[in-house]
């Protein structure tokens, strides 16, 4: 049996703030899955994460249970693979890797003895591949995105049934069209001509709205009517959307129900846009961003909306800033143009701190809505990021 073994020797999750907060970077959503769901599904195995991200000593960090005669797939957690990949691992030999060319292997193939050595990570041979990418900061969740949901429509369209469009909606390009079991989506505008569309099971898409691909639209999603979404956007499982939203990614179970602008953005799990709450994708100038990292301000172009950490929200009609980077459990109201950096729970945007039972309560609250409950193990995530964040 081969395994998936995800290590974080070779990348530095603590680049994707604010998001890998409260998720290892294997666990980020682009294109339709996450990353993990992607190295699983397209190679047909379960996977494992080393424990406790020893990057020092990755060869003493692997999961119990395993033998030394099982095979392993070691892939850096911030690698995003083509959905061929099963067929360019199958070439591999033991002890031979994958990387991209010029830079340090992405995959290792190799038994459980052969990790254990010390030589494990110098691999007898190394094929080079241009067909992967490398998730390495919070913005290029959305740059990737297209390329994303490209790779991930074109797995579902060889794997998966697909069922007709209804004749009520509007649809160019059916071929690039892809609708799930259970789904419902009538009155509508499907332009699928620059990239597909994909519909999961239990989404419903009210009349009226218009979808302009790449777009995915996730499990037990709901888009309101009259919704404008272009690509490349990803809508995660059980979001609520309205309102226009443009190459952004939105994890899971977050809302931005209403009216107001979103773009070029990333927003995490169990947040919430208040009602006509607008981002600014590009300055008055035109010039170059710069975004909060937390090793200083980076420049990532003309483009860049805002990056949202988990379990944060805003009040109505809030105006995020260009580029603005949002912690996490943050609650987010004020007047004017919000700063770019808004901390891990922050109270407004004027420095306060929000009390952190409180916060627990309100985000207790707001999982409810959707019958689910804040666990133990979240509350104590929580708990470490108010105290050293």
């Amino acid at each position: 049996m081969t395994r998936i073994v995800f290590t974080e020797a070779g990348s530095d999750p603590g680049d994707l703030f604010p998001f890998t907060l409260t998720r290892k970077a294997q666990d980020i959503r682009l294109g339709i899955f996450t990353i993990r769901q992607k190295w699983e599904q397209y190679l047909g195995l379960s996977s494992f994460d080393t424990p406790g991200a020893n990057k020092a000593d990755p060869q003493r960090a692997l999961p119990e249970g395993l033998s030394g005669k099982e095979m392993i797939c070691l892939v850096r957690c911030n690698s995003l693979p083509p959905n061929n990949i099963a067929g360019k691992i199958r070439k591999l030999r033991p002890g031979e890797a994958l990387s991209l060319p010029g830079e340090a292997p992405f995959l290792h193939y190799l038994s459980v003895e052969q990790f254990r050595n010390e030589r494990a990570l110098l691999p007898a041979k190394v094929h080079t591949t241009d067909e992967t990418k490398v998730l390495q900061f919070p913005w290029e969740i959305f740059t990737l995105n297209r390329w994303a949901l490209k790779q991930d429509f074109g797995f579902i369209r060889k794997k998966r049934k697909r069922i007709s469009v209804s004749r009520t909606n509007k649809v160019i390009n059916d071929k690039n069209v892809f609708l799930e079991k259970g789904c419902s989506i009538e009155h509508c505008t499907i332009n699928a001509t620059e990239g597909p569309v994909y519909i999961a099971k239990n989404a419903l898409v009210m009349e009226g709205s218009m979808l302009r691909g790449p777009v995915s639209i996730g499990e037990g999603a709901v888009v309101k009517m009259g919704t404008r979404i272009y690509g490349a956007t990803t809508i995660g499982p059980f979001c609520t959307v309205g309102g226009e939203i443009k190459n952004s990614v939105i994890f899971s179970y977050s809302n931005k129900a209403h009216d107001g602008y979103l773009g070029d953005s990333v927003i995490g799990e169990w947040c919430n846009l208040g009602a006509g709450t607008s981002n600014s994708n590009i300055k008055n100038s035109a010039s170059e961003i710069k975004v909060h990292t937390p090793f200083g301000n980076k420049a990532v172009g003309n483009k860049c909306g805002l990056l949202m950490g988990d379990y944060s929200r805003s009040a109505i009609n809030t105006s995020f800033n260009t580029g603005t980077v949002v912690g996490t459990c943050a609650n987010v109201f004020g007047t004017g143009l919000t700063p770019r950096y808004i901390p891990s729970f922050s109270w407004g945007i004027d420095g306060t701190r929000y009390r952190y039972e409180k916060a627990i309560e309100h985000v207790g609250n707001w999982k409810a809505l959707k019958q689910q409950i804040l666990t133990t193990n979240e509350a104590s995530l929580l708990e470490s990021i108010y105290h050293y964040h």
